[in-house]
């Protein structure tokens, strides 16, 4: 009887050794970010994953969890870092406590247009930015984008810099964005950004400083009245890998996952660009009264020289020379 059935376990390896079968993925990664599934940043996730799966064959599989599903920021943060999350996506600000150089990307009016901070990006400064990342346990992919900054209040018109005095803003947790924020007389409060609807309606805060896009993706409208289209500063978002995880890959799907978080920047970054139109056009339907050209220009200059200088202080002014090289 023994005989039989090794004969038959013979038989029957040998026969699923000839069936082409479909292959099983080697390796699923969960993927989470803090936003909207409607979100540009959730658009471009949903596209990366789809590539590196088929370039891969199906040896890498990523899962896109939406909507602060696998924790906030922070929370998503220490997780890749401790190999309990494989990758996410935050806005730069959230990455600055443990890589204080990459506060260059969000000083206040450091970019003059998107093409300039893509050059920066995409190039060298930005891969040396993101190699300050390795130390703490992250690989970074690719710079994505949450973009220009814009300012949105429930209780008035932002027409000119004195009006945003007294306000009490939601902000990053970037030293610039607190500093420039306390120079024109507001009260910035740092918070998750899974936080913020919660705060905007119970009336904690007054206000925050997002792109149009994402106003609308996250429905701020609903909680505020005024939106003004100061563009002070430009965000850039981080697609991070636990680095342990990424080292142990293969070369070649290394390099796969890199190109592929490159393409899907550019994506991101162009369905972006198309979406700021239409949302100022539906956030104004949804009751937003918008000032399309703020008189920022009486504070222009401090804000920009004091947070540089701030920066400098710190972390010296290599970084801003290069930077300035780029416009």
């Amino acid at each position: 009887m023994n005989i039989t059935r090794r004969a038959m376990g013979a038989l029957l390896l040998a026969a699923l050794a000839g069936l082409s079968l479909p292959a099983a993925a080697q390796q699923r990664l969960r993927f989470g970010h803090a936003h909207s599934d409607t979100d540009s940043q959730h658009l471009a996730a949903l596209e990366f994953a789809k590539k590196v799966k088929a370039r891969t064959q199906g040896a890498i599989e990523i899962q896109v969890f939406a909507n602060n599903q696998l924790g906030n920021d922070n929370t998503m943060i220490a997780g890749v870092r401790g190999g309990t999350i494989d990758m996410e996506t935050s806005g730069n600000p959230f990455f600055t406590g443990m890589a204080p150089k990459l506060n260059v990307l969000d000083l206040p009016y450091q970019f003059d247009n998107a093409e300039q901070a893509y050059k920066v990006l995409d190039g060298p400064i930005g891969r040396g930015l993101l190699g300050e990342l390795e130390t703490h346990g992250l690989k970074g992919l690719a710079f994505w984008e949450v973009g220009f900054r814009s300012l949105a209040n429930s209780r008035r018109p932002v027409l000119r810099a004195e009006d945003i005095k007294g306000l009490k803003l939601r902000t990053t947790p970037n030293p610039a964005h607190i500093k420039a924020f306390q120079l024109m007389g507001a009260s910035p409060q740092p918070m998750p950004f899974g936080e913020v609807y919660a705060a905007l309606e119970s009336k904690a805060i007054d206000g925050h400083e997002n792109p149009p896009t994402l106003m609308l993706s996250s429905k701020m409208n609903e909680v505020q009245n005024y939106l003004s289209l100061t563009r002070h500063a430009y965000t850039a978002l981080i697609v991070v890998m636990n680095k342990a995880k990424f080292d142990a890959l293969k070369p070649e799907y290394q390099q796969v996952l890199l190109q592929e978080a490159a393409a899907a920047a550019k994506l991101q970054r162009e369905l972006n660009t198309k979406g700021e139109a239409s949302a100022l056009v539906q956030l104004k339907a949804g009751g937003m009264q918008i000032v399309d050209n703020p008189d920022m220009s009486s504070v222009r200059d401090l804000v920009r020289r004091e947070t540089r200088k701030q920066f400098a202080e710190k972390n010296g002014d290599e970084l801003l020379k290069a930077i300035d090289a780029q416009r």
